[in-house]
């Protein structure tokens, strides 16, 4: 990876503001405040190096991410422009893979169509984001299936999984707004809790810092989409969903639909009782992209598997 890439060079240069702010709060607001931080770090895990040293490079990790972002690129490249990504923005390490469906959704609400243009655009940046920010160990982009008609889909297992369709019907997010917002709603909501996972065992601040960035960006599309689903009466929808991925990762209740305990409060921020968003693990993203419970290197939305060496899923009784 080149060390002089422009924007490494733009984000080491945001991390080194952000040192010289902190090392002007040490030197002006007493060392005591420091020492308490480091007490409460050290009570919860945030000094232990050799674990962090354990776990993935920051390489697999931006790798990882890099095969969510290019779906995620695919199905709204698909859905608003009916292409998908070009041709120099696919190479790279590993079996590189063709798209499996995708098409123009038939938009006839305005709004989601702005929506839907703004957000096929930022994620068309974080693939060309990650993959200069990686170089030449960025991974090439793998086979990815978004069918919208085929029956036997990743779309349409999922909906049925979910009890949205019956047996041998199709779920297809092209179709129209509403479908297009179940969709995206599939992915956006896992991108968080993925990136949200993945941020602990990221050691360098600079990658770190995009990874931040990327989050916060995903997290306003996944308000905005759970925003508009809330509006257009797919409290019900969200739930099923959300049921469904839960059922597959096997975690405790971290998914959430958009409906509030009661009639008068909404959900579009899930969060813990802290106020907290969720994560996820890796492996339990795959289960939900792979739609498998089992430990699985492929299937679902991804036939041939991932590219990098993050590529097995979770096992779940």
């Amino acid at each position: 990876m080149s060390e002089h890439s422009p924007i490494i060079d733009m984000l080491e240069q945001r991390v080194l503001r952000r040192e010289e702010r902190r090392s002007f709060f040490r030197k002006s607001s007493g060392v005591a405040a420091g020492l308490a931080m480091g007490t409460l770090l050290g009570a919860c895990g945030g000094g232990d190096e050799a674990a962090a040293q354990s776990g993935p490079t920051d390489a697999e990790i931006l790798n990882f991410a890099l095969n969510l972002e290019y779906l995620e690129a695919q199905f709204y490249q698909y859905a608003v422009f009916g292409a998908g990504l070009p041709a120099n923005l696919v190479t790279g390490a590993g079996t590189q893979g063709a798209v499996t469906g995708g098409a123009q959704v038939p938009f006839s609400d305005p709004i989601v169509a702005a929506y839907a243009k703004e957000i096929a655009k930022d994620e068309l940046d974080h693939v060309r984001f990650l993959r200069t920010a990686l170089g030449a160990s960025a991974v090439a982009h793998p086979a990815i299936n978004i069918s919208g008609t085929d029956p036997n889909g990743p779309f349409s297992v999922a909906a049925r999984a979910a009890g949205l369709i019956g047996d041998g019907q199709v779920f297809n997010p092209y179709a129209d707004d509403n479908s297009f917002l179940l969709g995206a709603y599939l992915f956006e909501d896992v991108g968080v809790t993925a990136y949200k996972g993945a941020s602990p065992l990221i050691s360098s601040k600079t990658f770190l810092e995009a990874a931040a960035g990327i989050l916060a960006a995903e997290a306003y599309h996944a308000g905005l989409v759970r925003t508009v689903m809330y509006a257009k009466g797919l409290a019900s929808a969200s739930l099923a969903i959300s049921n469904a991925r839960d059922s597959l990762d096997g975690s405790t209740d971290v998914d959430q639909g958009i409906a509030g305990p009661t009639a008068d409060i909404s959900n579009i921020v899930p969060l813990d009782d802290n106020g907290v968003a969720f994560s996820r693990s890796p492996g339990d993203v795959l289960n939900i992209v792979y739609l498998s419970k089992d430990a699985v290197t492929q299937g679902g939305f991804f036939p041939a598997g991932v590219n990098g060496s993050l590529a097995m899923s979770s096992a779940y009784s």
